[in-house]
């Protein structure tokens, strides 16, 4: 089978990528301008040069293709670059869909988000209505929710090798998040992170399970507080961080000042949902796709964030 995909050359794109070619499908690849180096595996793979807002671009990696992997999404923009989320994951989502209908390619999957909603911070409402538009499309289509994802993402953004530049290698400790006034349950929030790994497999598995057709799924492993989390990342990182509780609305008071600027760590919309947690049972789904032993998020699959391997 060939496969469109939209968002191959990030961190979880590499990944599907990678999956679809070990499992025998023909990726077709929308690539930017410039950006052919992020793609490690070029045989297999066909690539088509062109930006999302290029319609014959889209086009050209659509036709000849029997289903289509909407993979883009940002988790910040910076609306002075023309980086939003309205654009990359609603506008460009919607010519995609669009164009799949024009050249009757129905299958169609989207990664979306765990707790996304239709009023929520522009991140989850975009997500929303892309998911709305795409169930409204008459595509057959699927729907993927992950909770936090993780993995060793070479030179590529991840949350974990993330965290570790922002928070973990500085000296100071590291912060438990609170809101309110009183730090009874800080860091106490919770996710249940992912693997890449696992996301990719479930992914390419989608493209052959007729039953997967018209479902939303959650993925998500264990669910662990944002405590264990961090003490986990710390601990890989050969570090012995101290916490102390971090109220909340200071932190969000200035990034909604500063969040503009990429050298500040954080958005104030990333504060909003952290705080909210994002936790999903993915145990029956794990069943469906045939994932036997899901990685856990542990000290050895942090491995990838040693120095050693930096």
């Amino acid at each position: 089978m060939k496969v469109s995909i939209f968002g191959s050359s990030g961190f979880v794109g590499e990944y599907i990528v990678n999956e679809l070619i070990k499992n025998n499908f023909k990726p077709y690849a929308l690539i930017r301008y410039g950006s052919d180096s992020k793609i490690k595996n070029k045989q297999g793979i066909k690539i088509i040069t062109g930006n999302l807002d290029n319609s014959t671009a889209i086009e050209q990696t659509i036709m000849n293709t029997e289903a289509v992997i909407y993979n883009v999404g940002i988790i910040r923009e910076f609306k002075s670059e023309g980086i939003t989320f309205e654009k990359l994951h609603f506008n460009y989502f919607k010519q995609v869909v669009d164009i799949a209908k024009k050249l009757n390619v129905n299958r169609f999957i989207l990664m979306s988000a765990n707790g996304v909603k239709e009023n929520g911070t522009g991140y989850q409402t975009t997500k929303y209505k892309a998911e709305e538009y795409l169930k409204n499309s008459g595509l057959k289509w699927t729907i993927f929710r992950p909770s936090l994802i993780f993995g060793n993402s070479t030179d590529k953004q991840e949350f974990c090798k993330q965290l570790k530049k922002d928070m973990i290698s500085l000296p100071f400790p590291a912060p438990l998040f609170y809101s309110g006034l009183f730090p009874t349950k800080a860091g106490s929030f919770e996710m249940s992170p992912i693997h890449v790994k696992d996301v990719s497999k479930i992914f390419v598995k989608a493209l052959s399970i007729k039953d997967t057709i018209g479902s939303t799924y959650e993925l998500g492993g264990k669910n662990k507080s944002w405590k264990e989390i961090v003490s986990l990342i710390s601990l890989a990182c050969g570090k012995n961080k101290f916490f102390v509780p971090a109220p909340v609305w200071p932190i969000k008071m200035f990034a909604s000042i500063l969040d503009r600027f990429r050298f500040f760590p954080i958005s104030k919309d990333q504060l909003i949902m952290l705080l909210e947690g994002n936790v999903c049972d993915s145990e029956e789904i794990f069943k469906l796709f045939r994932i036997d032993v899901p990685i856990d998020f542990n000290l050895e699959s942090l491995s990838y964030l040693s120095k050693e391997n930096e």
